[in-house]
């Protein structure tokens, strides 16, 4: 009895230090999100300037994906893990000198640095938990690993509000182009100085993980007798349906997250402001609603991993992709408070599908899981991909009679379509 219970802590350790790394990049994505207002307003420049911000943040995760993915072949997820902890902690600490440059681009050469780190954490972490025993439970244990990552996102919403945004001085951007160079290089600097704290305490919080995980013993996975060289593999991975169509299916997944939670703001300051009230408290409440949607989604995961014990993956993916498609039907037609109540609720619906699609995608894919996982992160592309022909809809103000913000929901409608047509077509694979 005494050793089954030595065996089963040596075995939890390992999975609670890689389900760590799930908040930790949860973390990074929402302290990262306010940033592009934040240094267009700190640098003077456009908001199109202060959204590379973003094409820096998913540019790392699309460029290192598949060289994540042939460096965990090539080692173990261990190496992968711990590679991409130390991505993540310099390009967190690269800040402190980009903040002495006081010029934007270096900030930008950091934030892909460290999300090259977070590419490989995903590459890795992801098939490890499923790896970490019995297949057949194998998309319950992912989505209970994934519960922690909308736990750091809350947490980098809050530090991001708390420690950022309510510390930086409150001169717009037309207020400090008219500064002398001096007191606006003071200024810049000052807000810099701010900005970079929360990075350089995560990178110290990252560097003593990356120090836990080079001594604690993780366990080994297995791997085939013989590897197939990298052309078979892709040949093999690509010929199978339910991974190729999990690709398709994450792409839209990402593409309808990102769109749902960008563009909540826009949704009830159009709603909020009809209603009479001023255009920064509308914003202010609308942030709040974005707040109660990731809180949501937060419990969802939970609930969601617990009915996985009793309903088939692809069934629930698919009940749970046609529940979104009511609620953003909802959020569309409704021109009142109730819209925006559907448009939270589509975040419940939401929390199931990212594990889930890529559980499901790589059943069965053996040692070929390390290339796989490439495929499944670089659909993460989705969500810089479709937000932008979002907001091109949104700019035309008022469409069919309906405000432009709501007509904007049908292409998150579209993109649940499609995870619903998914989970039905995989619904037999468990």
């Amino acid at each position: 009895m005494k050793n089954r219970t030595g065996q089963s802590f040596a075995a939890i350790i390992p999975f609670i230090l890689v389900t760590s790394c799930f908040a930790l990049w949860g973390f990074a994505n929402d302290v990262t999100n306010p940033m592009v207002k934040a240094f267009s307003k700190i640098f003077r420049m456009s908001v199109t300037d202060g959204a590379l911000v973003q094409m820096a943040f998913y540019g790392g995760y699309f460029a290192m994906a598949l060289p994540a993915a042939l460096f965990i072949r090539r080692y173990s997820y261990k190496a992968g893990i711990m590679l991409g902890l130390a991505l993540y902690a310099v390009g967190a600490l690269l800040f402190l000198p980009a903040k002495e440059t006081g010029c934007y681009y270096p900030f930008l050469a950091a934030y892909f640095i460290l999300t090259c780190g977070l590419s490989f954490l995903e590459t890795s972490c992801n098939p490890y938990i499923l790896s970490m025993g019995d297949e057949k439970n194998a998309t319950r244990r992912l989505n209970l690993a994934q519960s922690f990552n909308p736990i750091g996102s809350l947490l980098g919403m809050y530090v991001a509000m708390n420690f950022i945004q309510n510390r930086l001085n409150p001169m717009s951007t037309e207020e400090r182009s008219l500064l002398p160079d001096a007191e606006f290089a003071a200024l810049r600097d000052s807000d810099l100085a701010v900005l970079i704290e929360p990075y350089l305490a995560i990178g110290i919080v990252i560097g003593i993980l990356f120090l836990i995980f080079l001594f604690v013993k993780m366990p080994t996975e297995k791997e085939s007798a013989a590897k197939n060289s990298l052309r078979q593999t892709f040949s093999n991975i690509f010929a199978i349906k339910h991974y190729r169509d999990g690709v398709v299916a994450q792409f839209f997944y990402v593409g309808a997250q990102i769109m749902c939670w960008t563009f909540i703001i826009q949704y009830g300051t159009q709603l909020f402001t009809s209603e009479g009230m001023a255009e920064q408290d509308a914003e202010i409440l609308s942030q709040k609603y974005n707040i109660a949607a990731m809180i949501l989604f937060c419990c969802s995961r939970f609930v969601c991993t617990y009915l996985l014990r009793f309903i088939n993956p692809g069934n629930l993916l698919r009940i749970l992709a046609v529940a979104a498609c009511c609620f953003t039907i909802g959020a569309i037609v409704l021109q009142s408070r109730v819209g925006l109540y559907s448009l939270v609720a589509v975040s419940g619906c939401m929390s199931l599908m990212f594990p889930t699609i890529y559980g499901i995608a790589l059943k069965g894919l053996g040692d070929d899981a390390k290339l796989g996982a490439a495929g499944l992160i670089m659909a993460i592309l989705g969500g810089s991909v479709l937000p932008p022909l979002q907001a091109m809809i949104i700019d035309k103000g008022e469409i069919a009679g309906l405000p432009a913000v709501n007509v904007s929901f049908v292409l998150p409608l579209i993109c649940f379509i499609v995870i619903a047509i998914y989970g039905r077509s995989t619904s037999r694979l468990a």
